[in-house]
């Protein structure tokens, strides 16, 4: 399975962003769709997630501000990120599962600056 995400940049504080990603080569069902993101010296954590059903999860830092989409027909997911601070800067990385196999993207890099 292959991923290619877009739609990274530089947006200034309380701006937008909409990331996208594709993924291809997928002969089975798509189960997870997610967005991680890491930012200089810490952890990659977990954005938003949706099943191939449609339900959500966010961390607690972007509820209320970030919203994940996913097209089941053309295997995309988007994440549309909202009132943008400062620290959402990270580079973000797609992600899916399918049986029970991870793959990544290779990851976009979001800056919220003035």
């Amino acid at each position: 399975v292959q991923l290619q995400a877009s739609g990274g940049g530089l947006v200034q504080p309380g701006g937008s962003l909409r990331l996208s990603c594709a993924a291809s080569g997928s002969r089975y069902r798509i189960d997870f769709m997610g967005w991680y993101r890491q930012a200089p010296g810490k952890q990659r954590e977990l954005v938003a997630s949706i099943t191939s059903g449609g339900s959500t999860d966010y961390a607690s830092s972007v509820k209320g501000r970030f919203t994940i989409s996913r097209d089941n027909a053309k295997n995309t997911v988007d994440l549309q990120m909202n009132s943008l601070k400062p620290e959402d800067t990270a580079v973000y990385y797609c992600n899916v599962v399918t049986l029970l196999r991870p793959y990544w993207g290779q990851g976009t890099q979001v800056t919220v600056s003035s």
